[in-house]
């Protein structure tokens, strides 16, 4: 996916896929200026969409492979 935007402010747990309303990891901006995001699956789904769009993407799924802080010591 194409990640052109400048790092960002982190989606959170209240970010909702403007799809299906799973958890988003994907924020896109369109040409237009509007903003749409995404849950990880949606975001795949049109990615190739969003590219002819010339959509700037900032793909955040990588944390879902991550360890949350809260995990214990063992499990880190």
């Amino acid at each position: 996916m194409n990640t052109a935007l400048a790092p960002s402010v982190p989606l959170t747990a209240a970010d909702r896929c403007d799809r299906c309303g799973a958890q988003a990891y994907i924020r896109v901006v369109l040409p237009s200026g509007a903003d749409l995001l995404f849950c990880a699956h949606h975001g795949r789904e049109h990615n190739e969409a969003l590219v002819r769009a010339h959509a700037e993407v900032d793909d955040q799924s990588s944390r879902l492979v991550e360890t949350p802080p809260t995990a214990p010591l063992d499990e880190r």
